[in-house]
């Protein structure tokens, strides 16, 4: 970590961090650090960017369609129709 941040907390709020943060076994600072990536997520694909380019990308050949639904049917311990 090379940046600090100082933010001033009310009792309530800095109460429910800690109690989190031992019921976690970490730090108040680890829990920040998870709220700013949960609410800003950081340079990674949206969801969005990663289905535009699943759906961009070339045409798996994937077979058989009733030969893959036996497959997928055996994975999952289903009943073949």
């Amino acid at each position: 970590m090379t940046r600090r941040l100082q933010v001033l907390l009310d009792e309530d709020r800095y109460a429910r961090l800690e109690k989190e943060a031992a019921r976690r076994g970490t730090s108040v600072a680890t829990l920040v650090r998870e709220a700013i990536d949960a609410k800003f997520p950081g340079w990674g694909l949206t969801r969005a960017e990663a289905a535009r380019q699943i759906l961009d990308g070339e045409p798996l050949e994937v077979g058989d369609w009733e030969d893959l639904k036996e497959e997928i049917l055996t994975a999952y311990d289903l009943p073949l129709e």
